[in-house]
């Protein structure tokens, strides 16, 4: 049921922004959208097994879905949120969602991150989580670089905004500086993945009920 309401979440904030901006092509290029699809479609799968009696996920898409989870969280809450000086990290002047879009910023970033986490320590089997899947984490990642920089390049020089992120403007910084971001964050990314793989080894293993509830 917790899974379920996760999905639903997911699906409705994706919903709302899609309905409130207008601009559809535009959602798909950001991380943020792409990561609550992931969420939306992993937590269901999820929910439907265990509906149907069968075992949990696998934890390359568990543990996949928790990453991104958390850097869509602290992402925009240590970075892309409005500081005090009334302007964001990226420079731009601060502008307050409200009515639905507001619902679905916290929705999509507060909530969801806040109930995957939940999930993986309180619903999640300890000691699934393996460094192996490092590889397949980071190349998701290179994925989505490699669609960021193929969509700048062929839309239209006068098409808004090219680029989802400032720090990916290849206009303003030019390939070789954009890929040292790229490089700095997946560094980051492999730190916090490791980060959660050790603390999946020492956080308790919950009591197994199944065998008892069979």
């Amino acid at each position: 049921m917790f899974r379920a309401l996760v999905c639903a979440a997911a699906i409705c904030g994706l919903t709302i922004e899609l309905a409130t901006t207008g601009a559809p092509l535009e959602l798909l290029s950001r991380f943020t959208f792409q990561a609550n699809v992931l969420v939306a479609g992993v937590f269901g799968w999820s929910s439907f097994r265990s509906w149907t009696g069968r075992g949990p996920a696998a934890p390359h898409l568990t543990g996949g879905v928790l990453l991104v989870a958390v850097i869509v969280g602290l992402t925009y809450h240590l970075i892309l949120t409005d500081n005090s000086f009334g302007y964001s990290a990226a420079g731009t002047p601060a502008v307050p969602h409200t009515g639905a879009r507001a619902v679905s910023q916290v929705l999509l970033h507060t909530a969801l991150p806040v109930a995957v986490t939940l999930d993986w320590l309180l619903l999640t089997p300890a000691r699934t989580l393996r460094l192996r899947f490092l590889a397949q984490w980071l190349l998701w990642a290179v994925a989505y670089l490699a669609f960021v920089l193929a969509r700048g390049t062929l839309l239209a020089p006068d098409a808004a905004p090219r680029y989802p992120y400032p720090f990916l403007n290849v206009d303003t910084y030019g390939y070789s500086e954009v890929l040292a971001h790229a490089f700095a964050l997946s560094l980051l990314l492999v730190v916090l993945a490791s980060l959660l793989i050790a603390l999946d080894h020492v956080r308790p293993r919950l009591r197994d009920r199944t065998g008892a509830r069979r």
